[in-house]
């Protein structure tokens, strides 16, 4: 008898604690829904997000680990990439032309980069007045960002510095906003 109430007890008590576990669940899941990120980043940081190259000579290789082939040789240092997966020491990257591949964690850095994308783009004075131009930025021409707010972004290339519009970069995303 006294057997008997032990494996009810236990029971009840598993059961308990998986109903506990999916109400849980459903909580951690939404809130990393909120956040932009995914549960399955070993760094602890958001995926997706952005970083750029370190080095002018990167290989991006097939899959997560050296004894993949090569798929692409970088040569452009500051190259924004976005992280979308990770795996140990190794980042899967897209880079701007949609191009997926693998790269050591070493060679990516946090230093935000972005590119301009489109047709040629205006560098103004303030983020409010966009169409006073500084310089004018021709495609691929790859910025520094120091700070993005709501609808622009300031970025540096010595001995320019200014504003320009988010939508014309590659590199942050639209509802990005840092100092």
């Amino acid at each position: 008898m006294m057997k008997q109430q032990k494996t009810r007890f236990i029971a009840h008590l598993a059961a308990l604690f998986l109903i506990l576990a999916s109400l849980y669940a459903p909580i951690n899941s939404a809130q990393a829904q909120e956040s932009g990120s995914k549960l399955n980043s070993v760094s602890g940081l958001p995926l997706p997000r952005f970083a750029s190259l370190k080095s002018d000579n990167v290989y991006m290789r097939t899959g997560p680990s050296m004894d993949y082939p090569i798929r692409w040789i970088y040569k452009r240092e500051g190259l924004p990439v976005e992280i979308i997966q990770e795996f140990d020491a190794w980042r899967r990257i897209k880079d701007p032309d949609g191009e997926t591949g693998w790269v050591h964690k070493i060679l990516l850095s946090g230093k935000k980069t972005a590119i301009i994308k489109g047709s040629e783009r205006v560098l103004a004075y303030a983020s409010e007045d966009l169409v006073r131009p500084i310089a004018k930025l021709e495609p691929d021409f790859i910025v520094t960002l120091e700070r993005c707010e709501k609808r622009a972004c300031f970025a540096t290339f010595p001995p320019y510095e200014g504003w320009i519009e988010k939508k014309s970069l590659w590199g942050v995303y639209a509802s990005e906003i840092f100092n």
